[in-house]
């Protein structure tokens, strides 16, 4: 297939090219800003360069995008790319968010169906309203995760006035090389210092999964749901879906196997909840890409670590 993909310098969305480039589909993927340059964004681009073609300054909606978008004919629009900012701040700006991530949709999706465009698939994320499984009622985890469900909304909309079908993948806590520093980077620093890392939140229930998992899962979605031609899909892939107590022991337990490393940890009794209590999905990703490898993930994961994270 030929595939428009934004937001391919994030975390996940390097994966999700990189994937989809190994699988032998043809990308083009614009960026908010420039192809090239230093830290963690440009290691991803530097990762998926030979396998995509980058567009710099082609931000969705403007005169670049649109341009490229009447280069047609493609295959996908897979919409990734979203505004995060400090995602997890009581004061990010839902209605500036999703402006950014819808502007100018209507000519882009009309541009890309004349040119003969057969489906959207749009990115969410179980920090939203109504997606997932877990405690009722369903509510976005914060201001962020309500523009993601808000923007997704606007697609739908606009894809079933010009009869297009869209399907939508929904992301729970990927974690794996190439990743910000969240929380199993956090987790491999202290261990990688001989210090014991502090769980403060151990009941939460949550649904993390291996990035390389995600990926996979995600481009069989994306062959999948071109071939079907249905109206409407959605998957809802799931990792490990348990409380964090028992995630951070099977971190500490396969990091320990492979490293020598203590991996100590140390639970804080949780006695604040400001995020929903449960929030897993429901679609087992292991089942929709039987011949993945845990062990080999496990191995990427702690190399990339231990490397120093110079490579994966």
């Amino acid at each position: 297939m030929r595939i428009l993909f934004t937001g391919a310098s994030s975390f996940t969305g390097s994966w999700f090219v990189k994937r989809l480039s190994e699988a032998g589909h043809e990308l083009v993927c614009p960026l908010r800003g420039s192809d090239s340059g230093g830290g963690l964004r440009g290691r991803r681009l530097d990762w998926i360069r030979s396998g995509c073609r980058l567009v710099a300054d082609a931000t969705l909606g403007s005169d670049r995008f649109l341009a490229m978008a009447d280069e047609g004919p493609f295959d996908l629009f897979c919409h990734h790319a979203a505004e995060v900012g400090d995602y997890k701040s009581p004061a990010f700006d839902v209605l500036s968010a999703v402006e950014k991530n819808t502007r100018n949709l209507p000519p882009v999706l009309s541009t890309l169906k004349a040119r003969g465009l057969r489906g959207v698939i749009y990115t969410g994320t179980y920090f939203e309203p109504d997606e997932g499984r877990g405690s009722a009622p369903l509510s976005a985890f914060s201001p962020y995760g309500l523009s993601k469900g808000l923007s997704w909304q606007v697609v739908r909309f606009h894809c079933g006035l010009l009869g297009l079908p869209v399907g939508k993948f929904v992301v729970p806590n990927p974690f794996g090389p190439l990743e910000e520093l969240r929380y199993t980077g956090y987790l491999m620093n202290q261990w990688k210092r001989g210090e014991a890392a502090l769980v403060r939140t151990p009941d939460y229930v949550r649904d993390n999964i291996h990035v390389d998992l995600l990926a996979a899962a995600y481009e069989v979605f994306a062959r999948s749901f071109v071939a079907d031609k249905s109206e409407l899909q959605n998957l809802n892939p799931s990792g490990y879906a348990g409380n964090q107590r028992e995630f951070s022991e099977r971190v500490a337990r396969e990091v320990r196997q492979r490293t020598g490393w203590p991996c100590t940890l140390e639970f804080q009794p949780q006695s604040t909840f400001t995020e929903p209590l449960e929030r897993t999905n429901g679609d087992t990703a292991v089942s929709i890409v039987p011949a993945w490898s845990e062990a080999a993930a496990w191995d990427g994961f702690v190399r990339y670590y231990t490397d120093d994270a110079a490579s994966v």
